[in-house]
């Protein structure tokens, strides 16, 4: 079979009214066929628009007052480009560990028409690679009865699952789009301390999950003197890179895909995409299987770094809203905290500041009103701010209390200890 290459307008015909699409995400959102699309949306009603983690250059074009009844965006995991809309309540947020969104598809519960690619130019045999974004279109693809591509020359070809034969696609539309790059976190004081009682904790030796900003930044720059990590997680960045040239990452000591630094995804500079381009050493694979918490476990000392919104006194973490509003989502924090703590010497941390940016402190008595449980009390294990590490595993409400006011800002400390001396009594006053 040959590719069907054609034009974004007569591709996106393709799409019928009330039809379930899929949009491919990370810094990959096929832009050309959107805005085709949306060009149609006055001949088009009720179209589903299912996507997830994915950072827009712009707020999604389909997403706007004027369009609403011609389609319904619905966000697997909040990002920037859908925000404002799910604000309006024109767009809504569906829960999910992000390593069972592909279930939904699988089963049937979310049942595709149509998959929108973002992908590469195909190799010699004819094979085109979803480049920076397995995660849920590999499941999304597996999924539809009708797949639309453009055909992108500046997407890097990875290996693993994200690998496809260009007469797959029902349409394909050539095009030369750069790919959205985000600016590499400097991590600040705060968050340089934050990255160095966690560089602390993690031993040689081990696999690492961590994720985006200046948190994550400055852990991985407290590893220069580490030997024989591995990176197995969901979203691979640039600060991995220098690790990886420098043989600190070298995959030695992991059991699943050893000496291949695994990911689900990537978000970055061009400095990283040209990096994983024909890269035999990076595996981009379905997020199913890279979140699955039972592959997780099987390498040794995973160390699941993550963030949250705001933690209470008794270890609950909200990651996904502020309140009642919805401001991100589950994500793989779940996946990873949970195959973390499953993993042989293995630890999870919840990381950030003490206080938000508006000097709010991010440890509470209780959970703000409306606010959702990411990661329950009982998984949370290590909690980090800028003035130190609580350990909670094995650690009762009371002797949690503590050891969370121990670390929380400064100026909230008479609160939280009030808060805690009301709600645990007399065995929270004896508690050191």
């Amino acid at each position: 079979m040959k590719a069907n290459f054609m034009t974004a307008a007569e591709a996106v015909k393709l799409i019928k009214s009330y039809d379930k699409v899929y949009i491919q995400g990370s810094t990959s959102i096929p832009e050309v066929l959107l805005d085709a699309l949306t060009a149609r949306g006055h001949e088009l009603k009720g179209v589903e628009m299912y996507s997830a983690f994915a950072v827009g250059r712009r707020d999604a074009p389909y997403a706007v007052t004027e369009l609403r009844d011609s389609f319904i965006p619905r966000s697997l995991f909040i990002a920037n480009c859908l925000r404002k809309a799910i604000d309006r309540g024109e767009a809504q947020a569906i829960p999910g560990f992000l390593g069972q969104i592909p279930s939904f598809f699988r089963e049937g519960i979310i049942p595709l028409d149509v998959t929108l690619l973002n992908v590469s130019l195909p190799n010699e045999e004819g094979y085109c690679s979803f480049g920076i974004s397995a995660d849920l279109a590999v499941s999304a693809v597996e999924c539809s009865k009708i797949i639309i591509a453009q055909v992108n020359k500046q997407m890097p070809f990875s290996y693993g699952d994200a690998v496809i034969h260009i007469s797959r696609f029902d349409a394909c539309v050539e095009v030369d789009d750069p790919l959205v790059t985000l600016p590499i976190a400097q991590p600040n004081e705060k968050e340089q301390k934050i990255g160095r009682y966690i560089a602390e904790q993690i031993p040689d030796g081990a696999t690492l999950q961590i994720g985006v900003g200046g948190i994550p930044n400055a852990v991985l720059d407290a590893l220069y003197d580490h030997k024989d990590l591995g990176l197995h997680t969901e979203a691979m960045t640039d600060g991995v890179v220098p690790l990886i040239q420098k043989g600190i990452i070298n995959n030695s000591k992991k059991v699943i895909m050893p000496h291949k630094s695994v990911a689900s995804l990537a978000l970055g500079s061009d400095r990283l995409y040209k990096y994983m381009d024909k890269n035999p050493d990076i595996i981009v694979k379905d997020v199913a299987w890279t979140n699955d918490p039972f592959i997780i476990r099987q390498n040794p000392k995973v160390m699941a770094i993550n963030s949250a919104i705001e933690v209470d006194l008794t270890g609950q973490i909200c990651a996904d809203s502020i309140g009642t509003r919805m401001f991100s989502g589950v994500g793989g924090q779940h996946d990873f905290m949970y195959g973390g703590w499953l993993s042989e010497g293995g630890k999870t941390f919840i990381a950030m500041t003490a206080a938000s940016n508006k000097g709010i402190s991010k440890i509470k008595p209780v959970l703000t009103s409306g606010a959702g449980v990411v990661t329950t009390r009982a998984q949370a294990q290590y909690i980090v701010t800028e003035y130190g590490i609580a350990f909670l595993k094995g650690k009762d409400l009371a002797q949690r209390a503590r050891a969370l006011i121990n670390i929380a800002e400064p100026s909230a400390r008479e609160e939280l200890e009030k808060a805690a001396c009301e709600r645990f009594g007399y065995r929270f006053l004896h508690t050191r």
